[in-house]
């Protein structure tokens, strides 16, 4: 099974995460930011991992440090539980409807994180998030994880459907990425021969 454990303390928060890269999309997560958990509620469930969060952190400053330090904990990982990669597919793509929300997502497993963003997000907040925490969150787990994350908006004028595209859009990109391939399953997909 491909799964890793997380704990990271810090004078902003405290954060407990589990992951299972094989799961079947089961989720429990408690980030003290509601938004947040339906984020990665909805992430859970259509990458298919099952994700275990719990997140203390300096809500009443505001949800930045909890936004970026969950996707820190989620990225380190993701990178733990995929190891040395053998056998994924390393690549994984599409284009997501969200209602009249339409989001395009290509990811590679690199070894080489980048946060390559384009939205048109027309709210400050979604509830009490910063819509803003979208570049945040996407920006640490592609740094910590070492994907390439590619999201445009290609459509969209509620705010919350183009955050809940992009989060949804994110993991099924993932799903197939991570995907083993049978026939390939001992080779690491690189000409390196390492990621």
């Amino acid at each position: 099974m491909r799964t890793a454990q997380i704990e990271r303390k810090t004078n902003e928060t405290d954060i407990k995460l589990a992951l299972n890269l094989d799961g079947k999309g089961n989720s429990k997560i408690s980030s003290g930011c509601g938004f947040l958990d339906h984020m990665l509620t909805l992430f859970a469930r259509h990458s298919r991992v099952d994700l275990e969060l719990s997140c203390i952190g300096d809500t009443f400053v505001d949800y930045h440090h909890t936004a970026e330090d969950v996707a820190i904990c989620l990225g380190g990982a993701i990178k733990d539980a995929l190891g040395e990669k053998k056998g994924i597919v390393r690549y994984g793509d599409i284009t997501l409807p969200m209602d009249e929300a339409l989001i395009l997502c290509a990811i590679d497993i690199s070894g080489r994180g980048g946060s390559y963003l384009a939205f048109d997000i027309p709210a400050y907040k979604v509830g009490d998030f910063d819509t803003e925490l979208c570049y945040e969150f996407f920006a640490a787990l592609s740094r910590e994880s070492g994907i390439t994350i590619h999201l445009r908006q290609l459509a969209g004028t509620n705010s919350h459907h183009i955050i809940e595209g992009a989060f949804k859009a994110f993991a099924r990109a993932l799903k197939k990425a991570i995907t083993i391939e049978e026939k390939f399953k001992d080779e690491i997909p690189s000409t390196k021969g390492v990621i």
